[in-house]
């Protein structure tokens, strides 16, 4: 049993380590006010940011409350201590803004100019057309 974690040990720590060359990690970030964007720079020197509207958790916070930023860990994440919100830096680089239903919601919000003038015409029929259920 202990040949079988030692090399699960050994097997972990070889992850960790292609871990941390391969998967973005932050240095520092902050909440830039006038554009409502969390920014992030990274071990690499890059730099991004993304609209707190998107992120779980962060989209009804204050100011006060997005600029109290810490960084988790050895820079895979960010934590707000008094909203309870922990993001992932590789998930954010990703796209990911929380749970897999939090994403669903957000995909939901997406509109198109195909998207408005099928409401307007399902609007112009009486709404959504109802489903028909085979029997």
């Amino acid at each position: 049993m202990a040949d079988l974690t030692d090399t699960q040990l050994d097997a972990a720590a070889a992850r960790g380590r292609i871990a941390r060359i391969s998967e973005p990690r932050a240095t520092s970030a902050w909440y830039d006010r006038g554009r409502g964007h969390v920014a992030v720079e990274l071990t690499n020197g890059s730099t991004f940011s993304f609209p707190t509207s998107l992120a779980q958790g962060l989209e009804n916070a204050t100011p006060d409350q997005l600029a109290d930023i810490e960084i988790l860990g050895a820079g895979y994440g960010l934590h707000w201590e008094s909203l309870d919100v922990d993001l992932s830096i590789p998930g954010l680089v990703s796209g990911l803004f929380g749970t897999k239903a939090h994403m669903a919601r957000q995909a939901g919000k997406a509109t198109s100019p195909a998207k408005a003038a099928a409401a307007r015409a399902n609007g112009a029929k009486g709404g959504r057309p109802r489903s028909s259920v085979d029997a």
